[in-house]
């Protein structure tokens, strides 16, 4: 069985070239993120699994708590034919438990064309603005994109750090050398 992201990339495929068409991009991934809030608890997944609901009345659930939460506006909110059409679609084939992952890659598809790449630095104590700054930078230049730039703090790392930016991790951190050093001595 194919997994939730393999099964999401053709429908937040499909969105996104519709809201690029459109010109409603921003709409878009805002009612998807969203949907992808709403459906993370698993409390509306389960209501919707009930039996007893046909589609049409799974789709009336979806777009009035999409309406009440993402406002009336939103895309999946019931008064866009299309946003409506997109979650028929999605009732129809029962993959409305994919909701997430099609966020999640309608994000990336978002980010690749408005040239942004989400990057956390991931060290043992709080970077300063400037310190956050150098890295926005450094980054900005080695990846050639702009940066939208998160921290976390894990003590466990004693010193350095580690920045992952997409599929690219960047290890720094005092732990994985000394790791690396007490291999290099034990072999």
């Amino acid at each position: 069985m194919a997994d939730n992201n393999t099964i999401a990339r053709p429908y937040a495929r499909a969105a996104f070239e519709l809201a690029n068409e459109a010109k409603t991009i921003a709409a878009w991934s805002e009612a998807l993120n969203t949907a992808q809030d709403i459906l993370a608890d698993g409390q509306a997944e389960n209501f919707l699994s009930n039996p007893s609901l046909n589609n049409e009345q799974k789709l009336a659930f979806l777009t009035d708590v999409f309406g009440k939460v993402g406002g009336n506006d939103s895309v999946l909110a019931g008064n866009n034919e299309h946003g409506s059409n997109f979650l028929k679609l999605l009732l129809e084939y029962g993959r409305v438990a994919v909701l997430p992952e099609i966020a999640e890659r309608f994000e990336a598809l978002k980010a690749d064309i408005e040239n942004t790449v989400d990057v956390t630095v991931t060290c043992a104590a709080p970077l300063s603005a400037a310190q956050q700054e150098t890295f926005a930078a450094a980054l900005k230049e080695r990846l050639g994109r702009d940066i939208n730039l998160s921290t976390e703090i894990d003590e466990n790392l004693i010193g350095g750090a580690v920045i992952r930016a997409g599929d690219v991790v960047i290890d720094g951190s005092l732990r994985t050398r000394l790791e690396g050093l007490s291999n290099a001595l034990i072999a």
